[in-house]
């Protein structure tokens, strides 16, 4: 993919998040039912990475289940983290901090120097990077930051796979782009609520996860399905960091 191309992609996800942050924080406050089968992967007192927190819900929800917890939220949308860092104030197990950072570019780790963490999760965001060769160095970035035996877990979208979101898809020719342009699996998703928006996302399937958690040096403990009225809208990688690697 051409880099000219990687960098129009990133600008229609950045474009939508400015101009629909509130409508869209607005659908995403309750907890998914797949983060029920991951919580058991962390620990009750521990360090948390959260790549893509959005509104910061997974906080609330590691609120509710954890008993001391130091979070830490990246993500690439101001307006999202201003929701985010306002929820925050009412979380009581958790020690929240944010962080404004774009996980497609070089440098987004910078604010935390030499912190490693028990668990990071990288929920609903990976998608959203162009290309393969920078989706796996984020998950390279990520692996990188966890203690030994610390576990990566990771969440995306399976659209093509439910009816209500393959609706959603779109002619890349809405954002003069097209299908050569860009890598198989890549779709241009559409969003109607307060307005028209569109969405970049690349349907990450098991085997294409597998493989940039071998190139991280992860081992892989399971993978699941989960999410949506169907119950299987998104794909769950879990992952750990073994001795050798760390």
């Amino acid at each position: 993919m051409k880099t000219s191309v990687k960098q129009q992609l990133l600008q229609i996800n950045e474009k939508f998040y400015q101009a629909f942050a509130e409508a869209f924080a607005a659908t995403r406050y309750a907890a998914q039912p797949g983060w029920q089968r991951i919580i058991p992967y962390f620990p009750a007192r521990c360090q948390v990475l959260d790549l893509g927190c959005g509104n910061g819900r997974f906080a609330r929800f590691l609120d509710e289940h954890l008993d001391e917890v130091h979070y830490v939220g990246i993500d690439g949308s101001a307006r999202l983290l201003a929701i985010a860092r306002e929820q925050a104030q009412t979380l009581t197990h958790i020690q929240a901090e944010f962080h404004l950072a774009d996980l497609a570019r070089p440098g987004w780790s910078d604010a935390l120097r030499s912190r490693r963490f028990d668990v990071v999760a990288i929920l609903a965001a990976l998608h959203h990077i162009p290309g393969f060769d920078s989706r796996a160095a984020l998950v390279r970035a990520a692996a990188d930051l966890l203690v030994p035996e610390g576990v990566l877990i990771l969440s995306t979208w399976r659209f093509t796979h439910n009816p209500r979101m393959r609706r959603k898809i779109v002619p890349w020719e809405q954002v003069r782009l097209g299908a050569e342009d860009v890598e198989p699996d890549d779709y241009l998703l559409d969003w109607k609520k307060e307005g028209v928006g569109y969405r970049y996302a690349h349907e990450l399937d098991e085997e294409e996860t597998r493989q940039m958690l071998d190139l991280a040096g992860l081992r892989m403990i399971e993978q699941f399905h989960a999410d949506g009225r169907e119950g299987d809208l998104s794909l769950y990688s879990v992952a750990m960091k073994t001795a050798d690697e760390a």
